[in-house]
């Protein structure tokens, strides 16, 4: 049974349930003050939005150079594929999987997850509450280590600066793949989870 059927709402600050009150026309939180609702206004349509640009922001994220190496006056830019791929080549695997991981499959998964799950709860898809709150739930966890690329890249900026002899600049490709992160971020919490049990009674455990 969900909350809702039982009278309660849950306060989206403080996790307090309070007993819905039907003369209301806006409601708040008897702890808190905050305003309630019994699901996120426009929760879909925001999270869609947030999806839709970060999946237009990986095209460049992953065809503009994301970081240039410059050694002894001379350096030449590389994309996320591109070091991959270079980091292969020098025998650095254990490296190169991380970075591919962390880069290139943890956001494709969350693209993916994300839209599938929207897709799912729109068009009440035979797929079980319990599927669905596992794959919102392992997005959610997994979208922090989507910024290891970003923090290294960080670091070597800051650290490897010794003027024309060793230097590290970051490139246009690092903010479009940063940004793509933090709106998938933002995407997985304006996502508002109570939706998938809404769509139980369809479902196929």
């Amino acid at each position: 049974m969900r909350a809702i059927d039982a009278g309660l709402l849950v306060c989206h600050e403080c996790h307090q349930l309070n007993p819905v009150d039907v003369e209301a026309k806006h409601q708040y939180c008897s702890r808190c003050g905050g305003l309630i609702h019994a699901r996120r206004p426009d929760s879909l349509i925001r999270t869609w939005a947030l999806l839709l640009t970060s999946a237009i922001l990986y095209i460049p994220a992953n065809l503009l150079p994301i970081m240039t190496v410059n050694s002894l006056g001379k350096g030449s830019p590389s994309t996320i594929m591109g070091g991959v791929l270079e980091l292969i080549h020098l025998g650095m695997l254990p490296i190169a999987a991380v970075v591919f991981i962390a880069s290139i499959l943890v956001p494709t998964f969350k693209l993916v997850g994300i839209a599938l799950l929207l897709y799912s709860v729109q068009r009440h898809q035979p797929m079980s509450a319990r599927q669905r709150m596992l794959m919102y739930r392992f997005i959610e966890w997994i979208g922090r280590w989507s910024m290891l690329d970003i923090f290294v890249i960080a670091i070597l900026v800051a650290v490897v600066n010794f003027g024309s002899l060793a230097s590290i600049e970051a490139g246009a490709g690092a903010a479009a793949f940063a940004s793509v992160v933090i709106l998938t971020m933002l995407a997985a919490l304006t996502f508002d989870p109570r939706l998938i049990w809404d769509n139980t009674e369809t479902d196929h455990d």
